[in-house]
Protein backbone atom coordinates (compact mmCIF):
# COMPACT_ATOMS: atom_id res chain seq x y z
CA UNK A 1 0.00 0.00 0.00
CA UNK A 2 1.51 3.36 -0.83
CA UNK A 3 0.27 6.36 1.08
CA UNK A 4 -1.10 9.47 -1.64
CA UNK A 5 1.36 12.58 -1.15
CA UNK A 6 -1.75 14.58 0.46
CA UNK A 7 -0.87 12.50 3.44
CA UNK A 8 2.71 12.41 3.49
CA UNK A 9 3.35 15.17 4.70
CA UNK A 10 1.00 15.01 8.02
CA UNK A 11 2.48 11.23 8.60
CA UNK A 12 5.75 12.35 8.38
CA UNK A 13 5.52 15.24 10.78
CA UNK A 14 3.86 13.05 13.26
CA UNK A 15 6.95 9.99 12.87
CA UNK A 16 9.63 12.77 13.49
CA UNK A 17 7.63 14.12 16.35
CA UNK A 18 7.56 10.78 17.84
CA UNK A 19 11.38 10.31 16.88
CA UNK A 20 12.11 13.49 18.99
CA UNK A 21 9.58 12.26 21.83
CA UNK A 22 11.15 8.91 22.12
CA UNK A 23 14.94 10.01 22.43
CA UNK A 24 13.68 12.09 25.12
CA UNK A 25 12.09 8.99 26.87
CA UNK A 26 16.07 7.62 26.54
CA UNK A 27 17.35 10.99 28.16
CA UNK A 28 14.92 10.76 30.40
CA UNK A 29 15.83 7.06 31.84
CA UNK A 30 19.46 7.77 30.96
CA UNK A 31 19.17 10.79 33.56
CA UNK A 32 17.47 8.97 36.09
CA UNK A 33 14.03 10.98 35.43
CA UNK A 34 11.33 10.05 37.66
CA UNK A 35 8.60 6.94 36.18
CA UNK A 36 5.52 8.70 36.00
CA UNK A 37 7.15 11.35 33.92
CA UNK A 38 9.04 8.59 31.85
CA UNK A 39 5.79 7.07 31.01
CA UNK A 40 3.60 10.05 30.18
CA UNK A 41 6.30 10.66 28.03
CA UNK A 42 6.53 7.04 26.32
CA UNK A 43 2.31 7.04 26.40
CA UNK A 44 3.04 10.26 24.14
CA UNK A 45 5.18 8.18 21.69
CA UNK A 46 2.87 5.57 21.41
CA UNK A 47 -0.15 7.98 20.80
CA UNK A 48 2.00 9.37 17.91
CA UNK A 49 2.71 6.16 16.58
CA UNK A 50 -0.80 5.15 17.03
CA UNK A 51 -1.91 8.39 14.73
CA UNK A 52 0.69 8.00 12.15
CA UNK A 53 -0.43 4.23 11.46
CA UNK A 54 -4.46 5.02 11.61
CA UNK A 55 -3.53 8.09 9.18
CA UNK A 56 -1.66 5.55 6.67
CA UNK A 57 -4.30 2.36 7.08
CA UNK A 58 -7.14 5.52 6.39
CA UNK A 59 -5.16 6.80 3.02
CA UNK A 60 -4.75 2.95 1.71
CA UNK A 61 -8.42 2.40 2.41
CA UNK A 62 -9.30 5.78 0.59
CA UNK A 63 -6.86 4.50 -2.42
CA UNK A 64 -8.36 1.12 -2.45
CA UNK A 65 -12.03 2.50 -2.44
CA UNK A 66 -11.13 4.90 -5.18
CA UNK A 67 -12.99 4.55 -8.39
CA UNK A 68 -9.85 3.24 -10.99
CA UNK A 69 -7.55 1.97 -8.72
CA UNK A 70 -5.10 -0.22 -9.98
CA UNK A 71 -4.50 -2.22 -7.02
CA UNK A 72 -6.88 -4.75 -6.17
CA UNK A 73 -9.35 -4.30 -2.85
CA UNK A 74 -8.19 -5.88 0.28
CA UNK A 75 -10.25 -8.30 1.81
CA UNK A 76 -12.15 -7.92 4.93
CA UNK A 77 -9.94 -9.67 6.67
CA UNK A 78 -6.56 -7.76 5.20
CA UNK A 79 -8.27 -5.07 6.90
CA UNK A 80 -9.06 -6.58 10.58
CA UNK A 81 -5.20 -7.84 10.62
CA UNK A 82 -3.97 -4.56 9.24
CA UNK A 83 -5.85 -2.55 12.23
CA UNK A 84 -5.11 -5.16 14.86
CA UNK A 85 -1.71 -4.42 13.62
CA UNK A 86 -2.31 -1.21 15.94
CA UNK A 87 -4.33 -2.07 18.18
Amino acid sequence: MQVDEESVRPVLNRLRRAQGQLASVITMIESGRDCKDVVTQLAAVSRALDRAGFKIVASGMRQCLAEGSDASPMTQEELEKLFLTLA
